[in-house]
């Protein structure tokens, strides 16, 4: 397995070099409008309006008073998207664009979440893109590749006064400044950071499992092993994920958000900047990670990214983790079962916790596209039939609203998005299965967070970046198998040992001092 291992990571280490190389590039606490169920209930385009869409669009751009933009969205509820679908919701959008004078039309890109990071890379090195939805924690295109490497518009002067910016406070705007500009536009859900234990239900019900006597990773191998002796193919499931960043969000600030860079973070007792490669937790986790993989409780599919974003829809696995958020019944709608979860971590208000949803314009895009997205986006996030539309589809076909005017998804819908990765908690209309005063949870639970000792803390990267993406490219050889499982337990210590030679020979002490440096500074 270790041979298979290595072989496979270090395909992906070449790989993310190559991606690295064509890449380029926001909140705290909201108040936005609360949604209009009633208007979304009875102002919805349906399929009879298709027609109307490209009439209304072709019309508008005839007349020269539209102004058109790209914008590329990452699917990640459907293994793969479906592009006569896609159209159909993007000339219904452009049909209610053009009822509304917006004076601009999209042109929509749906792409999964399998293949969005290649695509979406791509495209953006060929200024084909306007608006693109980004995240912290998303490689080669998240908001830490797009600022260094200028791919991303500064709307500082064009926001202000805007419908886009009164929809949320200035201080969702002041949070989420890079160099004091506005380059993100964030999506107003959870803009703290926790994690959870989750676990099907089903499986709850059939062993009675104690979930909330679970207050750490060990106390979870009774439930494994129950796990495993039903035959499960994923007792503990990763979703290929490296979580030692996720994990011990409690003792340190991982404030890169990059899962790839885990092997530097504030350690929040001394408020320095530490080498976590050599700390006990890290000898801790990867421990705890390879007995599991030996007792069979996590597979090897996870060290070899077979697993995909529709595993958790299986009944294949246990427990996994989840983000929490102030509705967690929302999880039940995506991996369509009931799961329940406990937490495993405290929740931490930082410098990029409100960057875990987003959107930019490109620096390719002229000043009218800036303006033009701006336009589309401030009417996304105050208008909840363009933000139901833009999230589930068309009314009829991909959802319906419910005697209480709350959306129930058609199951098999060709079209399936989030709230938390399409638009504000408090203008999308809420789940049949969700409280229908969401809006008021999301800025209760914005506002119960710990404050992290670096919050406001941002890394430039730059005078040392060619050693900090070999060191990224030493931890996908290393990194990734230890914190799934990927090699045996009695090789932990020498294989952190060779991890920590490794990322040393890549340059790692310049960007750890370049770290501290930049740190104290802030301090």
């Amino acid at each position: 397995m270790k041979k298979k291992v290595l072989s496979i990571v270090l395909v992906a280490a070449m790989t993310l070099s190559t991606l690295v190389g064509c890449s380029s590039a926001a909140t705290d606490t909201a108040s936005a409008p609360a949604a209009d169920n009633s208007a979304a209930t009875t102002d919805t385009a349906t399929t009879d309006d298709t027609a109307a869409a490209d009439t209304s669009a072709d019309t508008a751009a005839a007349s020269g008073d539209a102004v058109n933009i790209s914008l590329y969205r990452c699917c990640f509820n459907l293994g793969s998207t479906d592009s006569a679908k896609t159209k159909q919701v993007e000339d219904a959008i452009n049909a209610y664009l053009g009822e509304k004078g917006a004076g601009v039309t999209i042109t929509l890109t749906d792409i999964g979440s399998g293949e969005y990071t290649e695509k979406a890379n791509l495209a953006l090195a060929n200024n084909e893109i306007n608006l693109l939805w980004t995240a912290s924690w998303e490689g080669t295109i998240g908001t830490n590749d797009l600022v260094p490497q200028n791919a991303v518009y500064d709307l500082t002067d064009l926001l202000p006064g805007t419908d886009l910016y009164n929809s949320m406070d200035a201080g969702q705007w002041e949070a989420t400044k890079y160099d004091g500009k506005n380059y993100f536009i964030p999506v107003y859900k959870d803009n703290v950071e926790g994690y959870d234990f989750m676990f099907r239900q089903d499986l709850i019900d059939a062993h009675g499992w104690d979930i909330a006597s679970v207050k750490k990773l060990a106390d979870l191998e009774p439930i494994l092993e129950d796990a495993k002796n039903d035959g499960l193919k994923y007792p503990f499931l990763t979703q290929k994920t490296a979580m030692f960043y996720r994990w011990y969000i409690n003792d340190f600030d991982f404030f890169t958000a990059d899962s790839t860079a885990n092997w530097v973070a504030v350690d929040r007792a001394s408020n320095s900047v530490v080498d976590t490669i050599l700390t006990p937790q890290y000898k801790e986790f990867c421990t705890l990670m390879a007995e599991w993989a030996e007792k069979g409780y996590i597979s090897e599919d996870e060290v070899t990214k077979t697993t995909n974003d529709q595993t958790t829809q299986s009944q294949d696995w246990a427990v996994s983790w989840w983000t929490d958020i102030p509705v967690n019944d929302e999880a039940d709608s995506r991996y369509g079962q009931d799961v329940t979860m406990t937490p495993a971590t405290d929740r931490w208000a930082h410098s990029n916790s409100a960057l875990g949803s987003c959107y930019c314009v490109t620096a390719n895009s002229t000043e009218e596209q800036a303006k033009a997205a701006i336009e589309f986006m401030g009417l996304l996030y105050t208008d909840s039939h363009l933000a139901d539309m833009y999230t589930f589809g068309i009314e009829g076909e991909d959802f319906n609203y419910d005697a209480n005017g709350q959306v129930e998804q058609v199951e098999g819908a060709a079209y399936n998005h989030s709230m938390w990765e399409s638009a504000s908690a408090t203008v999308v209309t809420p789940l049949s299965n969700e409280p229908a005063n969401k809006a008021e949870l999301y800025k209760s639970f914005n506002g119960g967070a710990n404050t992290s000792c670096a919050a406001g803390f941002r890394f430039d990267k730059a005078p040392v970046e060619a050693q900090y993406a070999a060191c990224q490219n030493v931890f996908e050889t290393y990194g990734f198998a230890l914190e799934n499982g990927g090699y045996a337990a009695s090789d932990i210590d020498a294989t952190i040992e060779a991890y920590q030679a490794a990322l040393d020979e890549a340059g790692y002490q310049d960007v750890l001092a370049e770290f501290q440096k930049q740190y104290d500074a802030w301090k």
